[in-house]
């Protein structure tokens, strides 16, 4: 199709293109505005190898997938859901916990959700604290020089993880958009190529007397 004439189909039935975008922009936020809103707190913590030699520091890194395979259990998920007195099974909580590390920063980070914000907060701050605790206690059997120790850096970043309201509602208007694109180049080939009905000449039945049929 010839640009001027797509533009041409744009100019006369735009307005189609505007109303699809309007309505499922519109039904996007409505959808987003009605579900419950979910927090996500996120809590950095710091693990310090006592000695920068190299070979310390390949140990940490090594045993940073170990600490979290530590924190990532249902008896941690307990010590929280006893400490904040929370009525949760730990297999349910665990499933709004992430917790994941970062070797290049040598940094462990918890992830924690809910529909209550300040819940958010306290369960992946009480997280990172259990995990400071057990280093602590660690330590104390380990000798100066080969000692791991693990830091808090900032308190928990509260954010909400969903829904995203305005990346919805323009996703909304964006499938509006293609929606009436695609509706206004059918419309417009109906107007240029209307059906019409076809009349169809009736197959002659072959003549069981051919001979017969071939005589005047």
């Amino acid at each position: 199709m010839p640009l001027t004439d797509y533009f041409r189909i744009l100019w006369r039935r735009g307005w189609i293109l505007l109303l699809l975008a309007v309505l499922t922009a519109a039904a996007a936020f409505v959808f987003s505005r009605l579900q419950t809103p979910v927090y996500k707190a996120t809590v950095s913590v710091l693990v310090k190898p006592s000695r920068t030699d190299f070979g310390l520091t390949q140990s940490a890194k090594i045993l940073l997938r170990s600490y979290v395979a530590w924190m990532d259990t249902d008896k941690r998920a307990h010590d929280v859901i006893e400490a904040l007195q929370i009525d949760k099974e730990p297999g349910s909580l665990r499933g709004d916990v992430t917790i994941a590390s970062d070797d290049s920063r040598f940094v462990i980070q918890v992830d924690a959700e809910s529909e209550n914000q300040q819940l958010a907060g306290d369960v992946a701050q009480k997280w990172a604290e259990l995990f400071v605790q057990w280093r602590d206690a660690d330590n104390q059997t380990q000798r100066k020089e080969d000692r791991v120790e693990a830091e808090i850096l900032d308190a928990p970043r509260l954010s909400l993880d969903r829904p995203k309201t305005t990346i919805n509602t323009l996703a909304g208007a964006i499938l509006g958009i293609l929606l009436g694109d695609c509706f206004c180049h059918r419309v417009h080939r109906l107007v240029r190529h209307p059906f019409r009905r076809r009349h169809r000449t009736p197959i002659q039945p072959p003549c069981a007397w051919s001979h017969t049929c071939s005589r005047p």
